[in-house]
């Protein structure tokens, strides 16, 4: 093991929308057609990096203004709607409704899929994420060929990570304590969330992004699942 601290770790709790799936590999293609097709000529690619960013701040005003949870496909779709305008893209509802439908087919990277079935021979894997409870289900069950012990969304505490209540609602729910769970997420501001709750981190730095400047910093930075596994699993 690659530090003793990490010794008590029997859970690994797991981001999943840009951690185990790759959302820039399955979002940015279908937004180059709508773009082509709404008469842009703006690349897939610097759409989705514009919009990303913007579901960020569309879930921290969510969590802010306490007007009830939207939800995570909600905060996606308000975000779309926000970079289309942004960037001068004409559209109506419903082609926003039809375009909505590439959540379903969100495809994880390859790395994350051979890592986890290496780390599944010590401990017991957990789908820790902002998704809806049955759209998580429903994702992970047709895409991702994986057995999670847990799958916990953030419906259960009413508020999108880092809010504390998620972290903790995993602790009640494994019935263990803190320091057996360690959170796995390639967004440093879920493993600063994490981290404040008493979980152990590991970073997947795969956008070459530094950690939180905060005292908190994880235990451990990989840049793939495949360094991960090695990294636990040695």
């Amino acid at each position: 093991m690659a530090n003793e601290s990490l010794a008590r770790v029997r859970y690994l709790t797991f981001d999943i929308f840009g951690t185990v799936m790759d959302l820039t590999g399955s979002l940015a293609p279908p937004s180059a057609e709508f773009l082509a097709a709404h008469g842009s000529e703006m690349t897939g690619e610097a759409f989705y990096a514009q919009w990303r960013a913007r579901q960020r701040i569309e879930q921290y005003q969510d969590n802010l203004l306490m007007l009830g949870h939207s939800g995570y496909l909600e905060t996606c779709r308000r975000a779309f709607v926000y970079t289309l305008k942004q960037n001068g893209v004409s559209y109506n509802d419903d082609d926003v409704r039809e375009f909505m439908s590439v959540y379903r087919d969100l495809k994880p990277y390859d790395d994350a899929i051979r890592g986890l079935h290496s780390l599944a021979e010590r401990y017991q894997l957990v789908a820790l994420s902002n998704g809806e409870q049955w759209y998580l289900e429903e994702l992970l069950s047709n895409n991702v060929p994986i057995e999670f012990a847990a799958i916990i969304s953030v419906e259960q505490v009413g508020a999108f990570k880092p809010s504390p209540g998620i972290y903790r609602k995993a602790v009640q729910q494994l019935e263990c304590e803190p320091g057996e769970i360690m959170m796995v997420a390639a967004h440093a501001f879920d493993i600063l969330g994490a981290q404040t709750c008493g979980f152990k981190a590991a970073y997947v730095n795969r956008y070459g992004l530094p950690t939180e400047v905060w005292d908190y910093q994880p235990e451990i930075v990989v840049d793939d699942f495949l360094e991960l596994a090695d990294r636990l699993l040695s």
